[in-house]
């Protein structure tokens, strides 16, 4: 008895969080996770983040610094770059230069990108070309539905919105794969090279335009249809940004419906918990700002990426409009300042298991994810939480009782991966990883817990709240 006693004082806890969870807490969660789902059926690119996201920060007060002349305590701002991120901001009632806290999440997942010049015909069949973006398992993208979400900009400055494939009504694409009858030598190949870059060809029509005969008929009745519709020529495809996504709709999963299955989880999970948690905050003792970035799938390169300085202008506006503005400032406040990098880990999946090492996993529906250094091999590109920053987050999540775990990306030598969390940590703020645990990371279609979601939900609002 003795022994029990003494494993129940000095063991780690790390059961799950459904475990003696009341119903009225259950409803909780799955009324939060309905909302969830419609952000994102709302919101598969990053544009389409920001735009939703805007929408829900203007109905809680908050303001276009642009707008703004002078800021005190209490007031709300955002600052959106280039319609792809976004910067929010509550004004603390402590002097801003004790430092910010800040939770950063990214807006894009992986895709498919379209090519400057796509379109092409090829035996009576009209296709689009593409360029992947971010990590894909490039075999996973072909013979699923895909829609069209984009924009064209014509040289006047029209800027053109589209979005094809998402209502009932609307027709699909696809990428075509080989029968099983014919792909001897595909399926001799390597996995990674059994479908190729060059191949992800998306099938957009087969019927020739009608009248007089002529080369590339069916390209010239695809392009009449888009010139129809939206007045645009096939030149116009050079000046556009248009993506395909999965068409599948973000769905309760499980017999039980303990889960979420979705597109783009990976980072719009941590998007939404953060947003929605930073929306709550009224009056916050510190400066509360919440980043909603770009291009951290490649590299968070870019005028949109956080290795932009145009997040150093947001705060550097805030503190001019505050008055207080002097050269190192914001150096100082950096140094000062303390972050949650709200991106997703990789959940212990037992069917894949020799990849994981099983102290360091973690694993659906025990709570939120904290990964104090990411890197690969020997932590290579990590940015490595100092213990004392790691001992103020279980303080703020234990004494508010959030459900946490504590994880590595895979085993030593075969996992790795990087989040924005150097970023921030070479300007000198504190920063360690936080967020949901996710199975088939970077899969046209990944999966969450609804508990793991809700206590993103929790945790980042004891951050700000408490932090």
């Amino acid at each position: 008895m003795k022994a029990e006693e003494l494993k129940e004082k000095l063991f780690r806890k790390g059961n799950t969080g459904w475990e003696g969870i009341e119903e009225e807490k259950k409803e909780e969660i799955f009324k939060y996770t309905e909302k969830y789902m419609e952000y994102l059926n709302k919101s598969k690119t990053e544009r389409e983040i920001v735009k939703e996201s805007k929408k829900m920060a203007e109905k809680k007060g908050f303001k276009n610094i642009a707008e703004c002349k002078k800021l005190k305590a209490g007031d709300k701002v955002y600052y959106i770059n280039r319609e792809k991120s976004m910067y929010l901001a509550i004004i603390g009632q402590k002097s801003i230069e004790e430092g910010i806290n800040i939770i950063g999440a990214h807006a894009d997942s992986p895709r498919l990108d379209l090519k400057p010049n796509p379109l092409y015909e090829e035996a009576g069949m009209a296709y689009l070309k593409t360029h992947y973006y971010g990590g894909i398992k490039k075999y996973q993208w072909t013979t699923i539905p895909l829609a069209i979400h984009g924009v064209i900009v014509k040289p006047n400055g029209e800027k053109i919105e589209i979005t094809i494939g998402e209502d009932e009504k609307d027709p699909i694409f696809t990428i075509t794969d080989l029968l099983p009858h014919l792909a001897m030598e595909q399926m001799e190949r390597k996995l990674k090279e059994g479908i190729k870059g060059e191949d992800l060809n998306l099938l957009i029509g087969s019927i020739p335009y009608k009248g007089e005969k002529v080369q590339e008929a069916v390209k010239l009745n695809i392009l009449n249809i888009l010139n129809e519709k939206y007045g645009i020529t096939e030149i116009d495809f050079v000046s556009s940004e248009i993506e395909l996504v999965p068409a599948f709709r973000a769905r309760s999963m499980g017999l039980d419906k303990s889960m979420v299955a979705a597109y783009g989880q990976d980072d719009k999970v941590c998007v939404y918990t953060s947003l929605t948690a930073l929306l709550e905050i009224e009056k916050p003792e510190t400066t509360a700002v919440c980043i909603i970035s770009d291009k951290e799938e490649i590299g968070s390169m870019g005028n949109t990426g956080m290795e932009s300085h145009v997040f150093d202008t947001f705060i550097s506006e805030i503190l001019n409009k505050l008055e207080i503005n002097r050269p190192n400032l914001l150096d100082k406040i950096f140094c000062n300042s303390k972050m949650l990098s709200a991106d997703v880990d990789a959940a212990y999946d037992p069917i894949y298991a020799s990849v994981f090492e099983k102290n360091n996993a973690g694993f659906i529906g025990k709570g939120i994810g904290l990964n104090k250094y990411t890197g690969a091999r020997g932590k290579s590109g990590a940015s490595d939480a100092n213990a004392e920053f790691v001992a103020t987050i279980r303080n703020i999540f234990e004494t508010a009782k959030i459900k946490y775990e504590v994880a590595e990306l895979g085993r030593v030598d075969v996992g790795g991966g990087g989040t924005i969390a150097y970023i921030l940590a070479n300007k000198g703020v504190d920063v360690i990883d936080c967020g949901v645990p996710v199975l088939s990371m970077h899969a046209p279609y990944e999966v969450t817990s609804k508990f793991d979601i809700y206590e993103a939900y929790r945790a980042y609002s004891a951050f700000w709240k408490h932090v």
